[in-house]
């Protein structure tokens, strides 16, 4: 079914006002102007999870702790072989490295198997199995190893089929990377290697993309660009369209720029650095491209501003109840630029015939403390769904993976 965008730009009082409309759903977004409100640095101090303390689902679910004692697990991958393998990685030179394995066979949501996997990666993220390989987004390169389904670990060195641009702005050092349907091509997002690029466009080269590559590493292309920190990518079921969570630009006040969740277009433009959410001028790159400014695409669906929306899962099961089937669950894992906090929770975005078809809604939440609001128990990060139906959410602060199951 063909999209069909109604872009309206007023500008009213210092703010922006879009209109968007497309089959199913229309949804306004208020933007303010830029600078409305001072830029904030505002982190939030971890105070871990304690007193049989968890996460909280809606009505009808069961929150219950998958493993514990990782070192911050970063990413979730479900294997097709329904082995869990979670990244444990974070910024900086303590970065654990590793990728740990857990099997849950009699679907009990307690592991009765778990071993370390494979160590000596580099700010790992990404993961995937296919055509005997295990393949692992590492900061600098996508790394491909021998793998039969079932192994227990890896004990190969691994070779880098693809150099990629190592480190970044903040925590985009990230490279994540899944599979078309066929397997034929690979898809690894790419994060800025700066706010705004402040340091200049010449040092983003291949930044703020996703890439395109056969799964050897060969034919590089750019898939779709000026996509700032792109980290979740999903196919939406039925479709063979990409998804993908971005986190937006910081220091342009507490409102902007909203991260959100977008469809991606092959070879379309998504705005960094030069504009945000549309053809919205970034003051700071005032001027400079006022081609690009007006080429920028306007993603789908505003998940608000500064929230560090990461994780992305489509809902394929049938466990949970209907109103969740097809939709995308996103992991937030909160605000840092914002002077109340923000995200701290996963959110849950319904779709109907490939499409969002309704409000975002709190899906997981409790992650902030309602006595303290600059203290939070964790923060959540990667979703994804197992075979039977629950969801798995990675709490990389809290060292902790969560399961969420409907009650029976």
């Amino acid at each position: 079914m063909k999209r069909n965008w109604l872009l309206m730009v007023t500008l009213l009082a210092g703010s922006t006002t879009f209109s968007q409309k497309q089959t199913g759903a229309t949804k306004t977004v208020d933007l303010p102007a830029p600078f409305a409100t001072p830029a904030a640095r505002n982190s939030p101090r971890v105070i871990g999870w304690k007193d049989g303390r968890t996460p909280i689902a809606p009505a009808g679910f069961v929150v219950t702790k998958f493993a514990d004692s990782l070192e911050n697990p970063r990413w979730i991958y479900v294997a097709p072989n329904n082995d869990i393998f979670v990244a444990e990685s974070r910024t900086g030179n303590r970065s654990p490295n590793r990728i740990t394995l857990f099997r849950d066979n009699d679907l009990d949501g307690k592991p009765e198997f778990r071993s370390v996997f494979l160590t000596g990666l580099k700010q790992n993220l990404g993961m995937l199995v296919l055509n005997n390989s295990f393949y692992v987004g590492n900061t600098d390169g996508l790394m491909l190893f021998p793998y039969k389904a079932g192994q227990t670990n890896i004990s190969d060195s691994g070779k880098k089929i693809l150099e990629l641009p190592a480190g970044g702005y903040n925590n985009h050092w990230t490279r994540n990377v899944i599979a078309n349907k066929d397997g034929s091509k690979l898809y690894i997002s790419v994060g800025s290697g700066s706010n705004v690029a402040e340091n200049g466009i010449n040092n983003e080269a291949r930044r703020a993309n996703i890439l395109e590559v056969n799964p050897d590493g060969t034919g590089e292309k750019i898939y779709a660009s000026g996509l700032r920190n792109p980290v979740g990518m999903a196919w939406a079921p039925g479709t063979s369209t990409l998804w993908t969570a971005v986190n937006e630009r910081d220091n342009l006040g507490d409102d902007l720029v909203p991260d959100y969740l977008t469809s991606v277009k092959p070879g379309a433009f998504y705005g960094w650095p030069y504009a945000y959410f549309g053809p919205n001028e970034d003051p700071r790159r005032k001027g400079e491209r006022p081609d690009m400014v007006q080429k920028t695409i306007a993603p789908d669906v505003s998940m608000g501003a500064h929230t560090a929306s990461l994780g992305l899962a489509f809902y394929d099961k049938d466990a949970f109840p209907a109103k969740y089937r097809n939709g995308a669950f996103v992991g937030q894992h909160g605000s840092w630029n914002r002077s109340v906090l923000s995200g701290y929770k996963v959110v849950f975005v319904p779709f109907a015939n490939g499409k969002p078809s309704g409000k975002m809604e709190d899906f997981l939440t409790g992650f902030i403390n309602e006595s303290n609001g600059n203290e939070v128990y964790g923060r959540p990060v990667s979703v994804a769904v197992l075979r039977d139906g629950s969801m798995l959410v990675s709490d990389d602060s809290a060292n902790t993976i969560w399961r969420v199951s409907a009650k029976k």
